[in-house]
């Protein structure tokens, strides 16, 4: 582990802690309790301050005196050589910049600078800032606009507005946070290797999960036979699984972000209930139970998805972060794609149930492997641990966390608006409702396009179960070939962008450049398997071959529009993901229960080239966004970045 406090907030590290009575995996700050956070040094800290702001008001009044005689001396020199000077400048030989704040001499010889105000109608309160030096500057909300605004977008997209920043100790004696910028607790500070494991657990775990999805499909013929249900009726078992990932993240993702619940209680104890569903799910005695447990774990299964881009986003610096949702984006499209590879050879030697056992095992190993290795990477959480025990070490109850404090004053009902209504409110903006219609296509098209490879594959080709399912690797293949490109880009192109710019991006829309190629890509790949998959003398690799197309666009698109909507919708941007996640649920739900009329009707190649189509109509979107979408935000009700 990188640090002492690593294990501790895994679920097994957790279990020990609580039997043993906090004995055994003890913190570095309960064996040496900070004096700080004890009641005399509280105390002492808050007459320290008392006693630094009565000094700082006498050196801001004196700064603003001086400041005042000088300017009034200014004003008569420059009265006096008007003639000379017409336009008015004024030299500068002593060091005064623009704003009449001297920068060339200290006050008195020492670290101090004291900063008047430029305009005569602004205050004269003065605080502390957060350095080690005592610097005294003047609240000018004016003044620090620009700078609290970089900084709010930096944190909004990294989802970390409280995590990763350095809380000024002198704001409240009794308030906990990091114990320096580079504390080891810091989800920040984790080294490399050990973010990139955390990253790779959950690729594996929205892997584990979301191959459910599709590996049920593989023993749809099974089902059928079991229940005497039509394939319509089957399928529905699909449909409903993805219809409860969208529900369930307007309850989980809201949960995860309590700074006394977390993410990893949320992970553990989901996907504990994910995997015990897995049991009625294949001793169901009639068609019933099972579609009612399979939404279920589709709920329970959904924090994956739902939680998972915050997860990264706790422990990666926005100039790295794309690297680790391309990683665990990555586990996203390996979980329906290969569902149908490993459930088409466990059907085809066991029955129906096999490719759910499947799922059982693979799961139920996922569970093992998170709750030992699987850290909490939640910053608030982090913190709120560090402060019940730092409460129970120092026996000081008036100690608090920043979350504490902005959670204060929010009621159940607020809780309960911004749950379920702030996304349905986010719905007609239109960047939202054109791109989220655009993802929700291509998700559903997935699922309406993977019921005609047992068309290509078994009744052209003559594959069995388990070899049909190997036609899906070209989709597995393609989005893989596509992170490696996607990675290259992000590290030639847009790291140096990063750096130029103070590690923020200046404008979301470069974030969409790659779109326009991805685009292009989910038709070629709809026409070219139609239209080469229908003919028993075209070769079975050549639709294979398509397939990796839909893998680039797929993936590439997902990327760029997911980092836009975290650029665009900082502020918002929890409500915006889940809206997201709803709206491709449906869409995933909805588009396989027409497919079997839609191949029966219209053939192979007709079928695909109509998906194709639809498909064609969204090419212009990123094309639109890209050239008109800072103008589009400038409109925008809810975009929290206008610029």
């Amino acid at each position: 582990m990188p640090f002492q406090g690593a294990f501790q907030t895994t679920f097994v590290g957790t279990v020990i802690r609580f039997v043993s009575g906090n004995k055994l995996l003890r913190y570095h700050d309960e064996i040496d309790v900070p004096e700080r956070y004890t009641k005399e040094g509280v105390e002492r800290r808050r007459n320290e301050k008392k006693g630094r702001r009565f000094s700082a008001e006498e050196l801001g009044v004196n700064a603003t005196s001086n400041n005042s005689e000088k300017q009034g001396h200014e004003e008569r020199d420059q009265n006096q050589n008007a003639s000379a000077n017409p336009y008015g400048v004024k030299p500068d030989p002593t060091g005064t910049n623009m704003n009449g704040i001297n920068l060339a001499q200290p006050i008195d010889g020492s670290d101090f600078e004291a900063v008047s105000a430029t305009n005569s109608d602004q205050g004269g309160d003065v605080r502390r800032t957060s350095s080690d030096a005592t610097i005294v500057e003047r609240r000018n909300g004016e003044g620090k606009e620009s700078t609290e605004n970089k900084e709010g977008k930096k944190a909004g997209n990294a989802q970390e507005a409280e995590e990763g920043r350095k809380k000024d100790e002198d704001d409240d004696p009794n308030l906990v946070h990091w114990y320096g910028d580079d504390d080891p607790e810091n989800p920040y500070n984790w080294s490399t290797a050990y973010k990139s494991f955390v990253a790779c657990q959950m690729s594996f775990l929205t892997f584990a999960v979301y191959i459910g999805s599709s590996i049920y499909s593989a023993g749809l013929e099974g089902v059928m036979a079991q229940f005497t249900v039509s394939q319509t009726t089957a399928l529905v078992g699909l449909t409903v699984f993805v219809l409860g990932y969208g529900v369930g993240p307007m309850l989980w993702s809201p949960i995860s972000e309590l700074s006394n619940v977390g993410r990893m209680p949320v992970y553990i104890g989901t996907l504990f209930i994910f995997v015990a569903l897995q049991f009625p799910t294949i001793y169901a005695n009639n068609i019933h139970t099972l579609l009612a447990m399979r939404f279920l774990a589709g709920f329970f299964g959904s924090p994956a998805l739902a939680i998972g881009g915050a997860t990264m986003g706790d422990m990666f610096s926005l100039k790295h972060l794309a690297y680790a949702i391309g990683v665990w984006g990555c586990g996203a499209v390996c979980g329906p794609v290969l569902g149908p590879l490993l459930g088409g050879f466990t059907f085809q030697a066991k029955g129906w149930t096999w490719p759910l056992w499947t799922l059982t095992w693979l799961s139920g190993l996922c569970l093992v492997t998170s709750a030992i290795f699987l850290p909490e990477t939640s910053g608030k959480n982090i913190l709120h641990r560090r402060m019940v025990r730092l409460r129970k070490a120092t026996g000081n109850q008036d100690l608090k966390t920043q979350a504490m404090i902005d959670n204060a004053d929010i009621t159940p009902g607020q809780v309960v608006k911004d749950t379920l209504f702030r996304p349905f409110v986010l719905l007609f903006d239109p960047i939202l409702l054109v791109l989220n219609i655009y993802i929700s296509l291509i998700y559903g098209l997935l699922y309406v396009w993977f019921e005609s490879f047992p068309l290509v594959f078994v009744q052209v080709h003559g594959f069995n179960s388990g070899e049909q399912g190997l036609a899906f690797l070209g989709i597995f293949v393609g989005s893989w070939l596509a992170c490696a490109v996607f990675c290259w880009y992000i590290h030639v192109y847009l790291e140096p962008i990063f750096d130029k710019n103070n590690g923020v991006i200046p404008c979301p829309e470069i974030r969409l450049y790659p779109a326009p190629i991805a685009a292009f890509c989910i038709p070629i790949a709809m026409f070219g398997f139609g239209w080469s998959g229908q003919y028993e003398s075209v070769h079975w690799i050549v639709p294979i071959i398509m397939t990796s197309f839909f893998g680039i666009g797929a993936f590439i698109l997902f990327q760029t529009i997911f980092a836009y909507f975290g650029d665009v919708f900082y502020t918002e941007v929890a409500s915006v993901y889940t809206l997201n996640d709803l709206f491709r649920a449906t869409f995933g739900a909805g588009f396989p229960l027409f497919a079997n009329a839609l191949f029966k009707h219209l053939g192979i190649g007709g079928g695909c080239s109509l998906l194709g189509g639809i498909a064609c109509l969204f090419i212009p979107a990123p094309f639109l966004f890209i050239k008109y979408g800072h103008k589009i935000r400038e409109k925008s009700k809810f975009a929290s970045n206008k610029s």
